[in-house]
Order: structure tokens, then sequence, then C-alpha cells
């Protein structure tokens, strides 16, 4: 009664026999015991909503980062609302595809979530685990292991794709003839790439993403400082307090690097984890008090 491999089961037949080994249907997963498919009814852990709120940040960064470069290179009198309105566009569209993508999971029509338990990196890579009895012929048992967490993903890059390609035409035509187009060209490269990304190496970014938010919160925070001409301390503080686009700027590493910090404590034990958010701010002060230490002509002198 037992099956070969990983992840290889029987399904229960309407007359009550089982089926040969073979794969668990899509939202079904092989029990530890009788090697008999079962129905993923449990809910995704915290963890899991964490790396899908890293997708949807991911890709709403990047809409804001490009619509703030073609916005950049307008000077006009009433860019502000111009520059917020394609930003509210782009958040829209991204609200729309979360909410689309979760209607389209099982159980559908529900904001409800059917998820397997990830239990190894192996479960993102069935392909590669089916397994062939006696080196003969290789059983087919290709599934999707992490479900929903696989496909929900491509379902909120397409939907954020269609969504951007029905709304941000008339959004840009409005306010930013001409340049405008910039942004939906970005989007329209760095999402199939967001999706090939997802397809290879889907599995790793799940376990590596905490600290990928870490290392490129604090990376695009020295980014944002040295872009500035006067690299004295009190130079940086007056140009980061007095723009306001600067502190919106700060403001959103600073999200983003408390969100890398949760996503790897996972706030197990609460109060000292949540002490750990003190250091947000550490990297830019770090670059502030130390800008004067780093300027290139004293090494010159």
């Amino acid at each position: 009664m037992s099956c070969p491999g990983w992840y290889c089961g029987r399904i229960l037949l309407e007359n009550n026999k089982l089926s040969e080994c073979g794969p668990c249907p899509r939202g079904y997963r092989r029990n530890d015991t009788g090697f008999i498919c079962e129905q993923c009814l449990d809910s995704p852990q915290f963890y899991d909503w964490l790396y899908l709120g890293f997708v949807v940040l991911m890709v709403l960064i990047l809409h804001w980062f490009f619509i703030d470069m073609i916005a950049m290179g307008r000077k006009f009198f009433n860019i502000t609302s111009h520059v917020i309105a394609l930003h509210t566009s782009a958040s829209i569209e991204v609200f729309l595809a979360c909410i689309i993508s979760i209607l389209l999971i099982e159980p559908m029509g529900s904001f409800k979530i059917y998820s397997c338990k990830i239990k190894s990196l192996s479960d993102w890579y069935t392909l590669f685990h089916n397994p062939a009895p006696n080196y003969e012929d290789k059983i087919y048992c290709t599934q999707e292991a992490v479900y929903p967490l696989y496909t929900i993903v491509f379902l909120f890059y397409i939907s954020s794709l269609i969504l951007m390609l029905l709304i941000r035409p008339w959004v840009c035509s409005k306010y930013f003839p001409g340049r405008g187009k910039i942004s939906i060209y970005a989007a329209m490269y760095f999402i199939p790439i967001l999706i090939f990304t997802h397809a290879i190496m889907g599995g790793l970014i799940y376990y590596l993403f905490p600290y990928l938010i870490v290392v490129a919160s604090v990376i695009s925070c020295a980014v944002h400082f040295a872009t500035k001409l006067e690299q004295k301390m009190f130079a940086l503080i007056r140009i980061t307090f007095t723009q306001r686009r600067n502190i919106i700027i700060l403001l959103g590493h600073w999200c983003l690097h408390a969100y890398g910090i949760i996503s790897i404590t996972q706030l197990t034990q609460p109060v000292v984890h949540g002490l750990l958010m003190l250091l947000v701010p550490l990297p830019a002060l770090f670059y502030v008090f130390t800008a004067k230490f780093t300027d290139p002509s004293k090494f010159y002198s």
C-alpha cells in the first residue's frame, strides 16, 4: 500500500478502492501514514502571509519607483497632484490584484484560503523528486505541494499586469501624456521578469526574502543619501527633514527594514523582538554621522 518517493500518493475512488500511485490533485497532499491524498484544509501560517506581503510590496515599490523616475523629468507647477494620481493608480491596481487572487483560490469566492503546510525546500521543486523504483520506469508525481503559494503569486502578477493595462493608460493620458507611458512599459518588463524568477527560484525566495528585505533596505537607504550633493552631516539632516519627498522615502526605508525584522523573528518573543524595532533607524543614522569620514577629498588630501 506504500508509494515510492516523497510526493506520490493514492486517491480514494468512488468504489472505495485506491488508485495507483501518482500525483495528488491540486490542493491535496498525501498523508504520512496511509499514503492517501488528503485535501489541505489548513490556513496559511504567519510566515506565509509575510511572504505574500513581500510579493505585493515588491510590485508596488517597483511601480512607485518608475513613476517617481518619470516625475523627476517633468517640471511644472502642479507636479505633486499628478504624481499622487499615478501613485494612487498603482496602489489601486495592486490592491485589486490582491483581492482577485484571493477570490480565485479555493474556496473560490471567499477571502479564506486553504493551504498545504510547507515542510522543506523540496516541496517547491517536486519536479526533481519523481521516483524511479528499481531504476526502471519513472513515476511522475509533480504537483503543487506548497499550495497555494506557488499559483497565487502567478495569479497576482498576471492580475496586476492586466489591471495596469486597463487603468494606467487612462490616468497617464490625463496627467502625464507622452512620458507617462514609460511607467507602463517598465511594468511590462519587470512583471514578466518577476514571473520568470518566481517560476525558477520561488522556493529560495520564500526562505530568503526576510534577509533580502533587510539588505535591500540598507543598500537603498545608503544610495538615497549618496545621491545628495552635500555630504556633510548637517546638510543631510536639513535636506531630509525639509523636503517632503525625502521624508517619505526615508520612512519607506524604515518600514521595509521593520518588515524584514518582523519576517526574520516572526515575533515569536514579542517583547524581545519588539525591542529590535529600535534598530530600524540605525542604518540611516550611521550613514549621516559617518558621511564626513568618507568624503573622497579627504582621502586625496
